[in-house]
């Protein structure tokens, strides 16, 4: 069974009714899961950062569960489909302000960066826009990290300075190609919001 740990008790609904909606739309759980751990990591590891709090936390981690659900309908679009699912279902018990936080934190997970012209992205207050780029970035080089769909990132440790962004990465195969090219691709928004260079260092633990 899926093992996704939400920080705070008052949690554990709203974690447990995406992890049956994304059942419920044939996900790919193994993907899921290691793009949401990774993402989690991500979060943990730039806090100093960052300095976003539990609730972020919690939007990340449901939007990493929700990322590719859009899949159902197709490859094409996905991530904008996982957005309209998001604000739509029934089956999620939140309120509208966060199934439009979650919904475009997984809508940015891949393609089109965070930007005013987009309709559900202008109608938030400022803050929350940051919020959304921040927990973008962190998704976007989540989901890179998982290129193959192989899971063949085992950990990650993240090293910050003034001027770069290091993720060490420890793979659990002689290489990763896949996902080497993909992180950095899409670690385009990590480098807007936190204006550093992100450089990735990868080490093979067999």
């Amino acid at each position: 069974m899926e093992s996704f740990t939400p920080m705070l008790p008052e949690h554990e609904n709203v974690i447990h009714s995406c992890v049956q909606l994304a059942r419920t739309l044939e996900y790919e759980a193994e993907h899921t899961q290691q793009v949401t751990r990774l993402a989690l990591l991500l979060f943990d590891q730039m806090k100093s950062l960052h300095q976003l709090d539990e609730k972020e936390r919690f939007w990340l981690q449901c939007a990493g569960i929700l990322h590719d659900i859009g899949w159902v309908e197709g490859w094409k679009g996905h991530h904008k489909t996982s957005l309209r699912i998001i604000q739509t279902t029934q089956l999620l018990p939140l309120d509208n302000k966060e199934r439009l936080i979650i919904g475009s934190i997984a809508r940015y997970h891949r393609k089109a960066l965070p930007d005013k012209t987009h309709d559900h992205f202008a109608v938030l207050e400022p803050a929350e826009q940051e919020k959304v780029k921040t927990l973008s970035a962190l998704l976007r080089v989540a989901d890179g990290l998982d290129a193959s769909h192989q899971s063949r990132v085992n950990d990650l440790s993240v090293h910050i300075t003034k001027k770069r962004i290091l993720i060490r990465c420890a793979i659990k195969t002689l290489t990763a190609i896949e996902e080497e090219i993909s992180a950095t691709n899409k670690s385009d928004l990590m480098v807007k919001v936190f204006h550093r260079t992100v450089y990735f260092r990868w080490k093979s633990i067999l």
